[in-house]
C-alpha cells in the first residue's frame, strides 16, 4: 500500500500534480529561453586596466627611461595588482595592469587613475595619460567597403555608415586601412631665415590659430551663453589663410605664400586594398549585454536598405560572419537533440513496453527546459559553450528514469498493482539513482572552480550538465512514479506480453 506521507505518494495520489509540474517546468523554461542572451562566449569581465602615453617623436629608449619606468614605480603599489607587463615603442608607452578577481575593479581604476595623476616627473610635452579599463567586445560580422578609386570618398561613406550602425544598436565599428591623416607643412631653410623664425616658433605660432578658443559668456542668469572663437583650420585652404607674420613693412604674410600644405596619411598606417582598389574594412562588434543573432538581423535590414543607395561602382563585401557559428550551433544541438530523441525512443522500445518508452522520453525537453531556467538565474547565456554542455548531457537525461522505470516494470510483473509498482519503484531506487547522479556531478563539479579567464569560459560547461542531472532527478521522482501508474495500468497477461498496446 502506497503510505500516506511522501512527495512520491502525493504526485501519485494526485492526477494534477504531475501535470501541473510539467506545464510549470515547459513555461518557466520557455519564457527563460527568451530571456536568455545569445552569444559566442559566455559573459565575463576582464580584470585589467591600461595606462596609455604618447610622445610624439621619442625614440623607444626615451619613452622607456623617460615614461614608461616612472609609471611602473608609481602603479607597483595598487591595491589587488596581480601583474603588470609594459610595452615601450617608438612615441607610446604602454602599459597594462591585471587585478585578482576578487577586486573592485571601479575602486582599483579610481587609485589607477589617483596614481597616474600624482606622477610629476613625466616629459613636459608628452601627452596626457590615458587610462581606461578594457572591455571586452564580440565581433559580429567584418565587410569591405571598395569600388572608387578616391580614398576620400571612402572615408565619408565609412564615416557615414558608422553613425548609421550605431544608431541601429551596433556598439563599436573598428575601421582599418582608414588612415590617420596629417596636414604637412614644408618651408626651405631660406625661408624660415627670412622669415626670422624656426620651425619650433612657426609651430607654436599656428598652434594658436588651430584650435577653437572660449571667449567668455555673454548675458547673465538663465540668459547667459557662453561664447567662442571658431578658428580652428580643418583643410589645406583654411591652413593656406593662416598669418606666419604681420608687420607695418612687411605686411601680412599668409602661409600658403612660403609652404606647400598637404593633406596626407600619417606614416606606419595601414592600408587595404581589394582587387586592386583602396578599400576600408569595417569590423562590426556588440557587448556582451547585446543578443548577437538579434544584432546580426539589424544588421542585415540595415544591408539591404544600403546597397541600394551606394554610389555608382561602390560595394560592400560581407565576409566572415562570426554569428553564422553561433546559428550552426544552435542548429547542431536541435539536430542532435532530434536524432537522440529518436534513437533513445528506439532504444527503450527494444527493451522496454512502448507505454515505458514515451513517459521516459518526456523527460528529455522537460529537462532541457528546467536547464534553461538554472542557466538563466546563474547569469548565463545561450552560447558556444552552453550548447557544447547541452549536447553532452544528451545521453545523460534517460539514464535516471530508465532505471526507475525498469525497477517498477519489474515489479508490476510480479504482480503487483500499478500504483504499487510505480511507487516502490521510485523509492527503491532513490537512494541509487541519488548516488549515481552525485558521482557525475562530482565529476563536472571541479570545473566550476577554475579560475583565470579560461575558467568563466568553461564555467557554463558544467553548470548545464549539473543542472540537466538535478532536473533529471526531479522528473524521475516526481513527475515519472505517476506517468508509471498509468502506463502500467494493464492486465499481467499483457505486460507480460511486452505491453505495446496503448
Amino acid at each position: 500500500m502506497i503510505p500516506k506521507r511522501g512527495w512520491i505518494s502525493l504526485f501519485i495520489k494526485h492526477p494534477l500534480a504531475s501535470a501541473l509540474l510539467i506545464v510549470l517546468m515547459l513555461m518557466s523554461g520557455f519564457w527563460a529561453l527568451t530571456k536568455l542572451n545569445t552569444q559566442f562566449f559566455p559573459t565575463f569581465s576582464l580584470e585589467i586596466i591600461s595606462v596609455r602615453v604618447t610622445w610624439v617623436g621619442a625614440s623607444a629608449e626615451d619613452i622607456e627611461s623617460g615614461v614608461t619606468l616612472p609609471l611602473e614605480q608609481t602603479l607597483r603599489s595598487v591595491d589587488g595588482l596581480k601583474s603588470m607587463t609594459s610595452t615601450s615603442t617608438r612615441g607610446i608607452s604602454a602599459i597594462t595592469l591585471e587585478f585578482r578577481e576578487d577586486v573592485d575593479m571601479t575602486q582599483a581604476l579610481a587609485q589607477v587613475e589617483d596614481r597616474v595623476a600624482q606622477q610629476r616627473n613625466l616629459p613636459a610635452d608628452a601627452d596626457t595619460p590615458v587610462v581606461s579599463r578594457i572591455v571586452r567586445y564580440e565581433p559580429i560580422v567584418r565587410m569591405l567597403l571598395t569600388g572608387s578609386p578616391s580614398l576620400d570618398e571612402l572615408r565619408v561613406l565609412a564615416r557615414q555608415f558608422e553613425q548609421e550602425l550605431l544608431d541601429i544598436g551596433i556598439e563599436k565599428v573598428d575601421f582599418t586601412g582608414l588612415p590617420e591623416e596629417v596636414m604637412a607643412i614644408e618651408l626651405s631653410s631660406i625661408q624660415l631665415q627670412a622669415l626670422e623664425l624656426t620651425p619650433a616658433k612657426l609651430a607654436d605660432q599656428l598652434a594658436q590659430f588651430t584650435t577653437d578658443q572660449p571667449a567668455g559668456d555673454f548675458g547673465r542668469d538663465q540668459g547667459a551663453r557662453q561664447l567662442r572663437i571658431l578658428q580652428q583650420a580643418r583643410d589645406e585652404r583654411d591652413f593656406a589663410r593662416l598669418p606666419v607674420t604681420t608687420s607695418l613693412a612687411g605686411g601680412r604674410i599668409q602661409l600658403g605664400d612660403v609652404a606647400d600644405i598637404e593633406r596626407r596619411p600619417r606614416e606606419g598606417q595601414t592600408l587595404v586594398r581589394y582587387q586592386g582598389q583602396p578599400a576600408v574594412e569595417l569590423l562590426l562588434q556588440r557587448t556582451e549585454s547585446t543578443d548577437a543573432l538579434k544584432a546580426a538581423r539589424q544588421f542585415g535590414q540595415w544591408l539591404d536598405q544600403t546597397e541600394t543607395q551606394l554610389p555608382l561602382g561602390v560595394e560592400l563585401v560581407v565576409y566572415d560572419q562570426l554569428w553564422q557559428l553561433i546559428n550552426e550551433r544552435i542548429q547542431l544541438l536541435l539536430k542532435n537533440g532530434l536524432g537522440g530523441l529518436i534513437l533513445v525512443l528506439a532504444i527503450l522500445f527494444l527493451f522496454l513496453s512502448g507505454r515505458l518508452a514515451i513517459r521516459v522520453a518526456i523527460g528529455i525537453p522537460i529537462a532541457f527546459t528546467t536547464a534553461f531556467v538554472a542557466l538563466y538565474l546563474a547569469g548565463g547565456s545561450i552560447n558556444m559553450m552552453s550548447l557544447f554542455g547541452f549536447i553532452m548531457a544528451l545521453g545523460i537525461i534517460v539514464d535516471n528514469a530508465i532505471v526507475v522505470s525498469e525497477h517498477a516494470y519489474t515489479l508490476r510483473s510480479q504482480g503487483k498493482s500499478a500504483e504499487d509498482a510505480a511507487y516502490e519503484g521510485a523509492t527503491r531506487m532513490l537512494g541509487p539513482v541519488i548516488a549515481s547522479s552525485l558521482t557525475t556531478v562530482a565529476a563536472f563539479f571541479p570545473l566550476m572552480l577554475i579560475g583565470g579567464v579560461i575558467g568563466k569560459i568553461l564555467f557554463e560547461i558544467p553548470l548545464v550538465v549539473i543542472c540537466v542531472i538535478l532536473a533529471t532527478l526531479l522528473i524521475s521522482f516526481w513527475i515519472l512514479p505517476h506517468q508509471l501508474s498509468k502506463g502500467l495500468a494493464v492486465s499481467r497477461a499483457q505486460l507480460q506480453r511486452g505491453g505495446k498496446r496503448f
